[in-house]
């Protein structure tokens, strides 16, 4: 499988890219500078995920998107997402895998709204839920098989293996998710069908 990376320098991205080399996919990286681990299997495009040119050359002949883009206050998340479903439905891809934000699950103590606006959330800033929140809207009125993985607090922790799941919203109790855990489930779903058009909370 060729895969089209975004993010892949970042700390759940640069996991992605080792898991898929490791397994012997093929890879289509967007960066803004060389990676420094690059191998035969890696196609880095030097470019900006936010340019459509950049993004259209980085999806090319690819079967899958994986995003791992973090946000800032330029809302690179749904400023890239403009172009990355332009490019997938010129070159005729349906799955997309992004990494998101607990924020952006629903709440359940206050029903109709996302986490990152009820008393669930303890983030006096939303910028970056926000800049997520756009992206999952324009996934939602895509016909793409997507799925938002939405960890909560992220430290870098190790691999457990053991982890819980909630179909949109956040396991009861949620603790934290190591970017190694994030990242083994993000891969899984390459493969797997059950959390197409989701977003999916994880968490300890």
């Amino acid at each position: 499988m060729k895969i089209a990376l975004f993010g892949g320098s970042g700390r759940v991205g640069s996991i992605l890219l080792e898991t898929m080399l490791n397994d012997g996919h093929e890879v289509s990286v967007i960066s803004r500078k060389p990676l420094s681990a690059a191998q035969s299997r890696i196609y880095t495009i030097i470019g900006d995920a936010t340019k459509q040119e950049d993004v259209f050359h980085t999806i090319k002949e690819c079967d899958a998107v994986v995003s791992a883009l973090g946000t800032d206050k330029n809302e690179v998340i749904s400023k890239s997402l403009v172009h990355i479903l332009n490019a997938m439905r010129l070159e005729n891809v349906s799955k997309i895998i992004t990494i998101g934000t607990a924020g952006i699950v629903d709440s359940k103590i206050e029903p109709g709204k996302f986490r990152f606006h009820s008393s669930e959330s303890s983030r006096r800033l939303t910028t970056a839920a926000e800049d997520h929140c756009k992206g999952y809207l324009m996934l939602k009125q895509s016909k793409m098989r997507w799925t938002i993985v939405c960890p909560t607090y992220l430290p870098d922790g190790e691999r457990i293996g053991n982890y819980r799941l909630e179909k949109n919203t956040l396991p009861d109790n949620p603790s934290s998710i190591s970017i190694y855990d994030t990242a083994d489930f993000a891969y899984s779903l390459l493969k797997n069908t059950e959390y197409e058009r989701c977003r999916v909370g994880i968490t300890y």
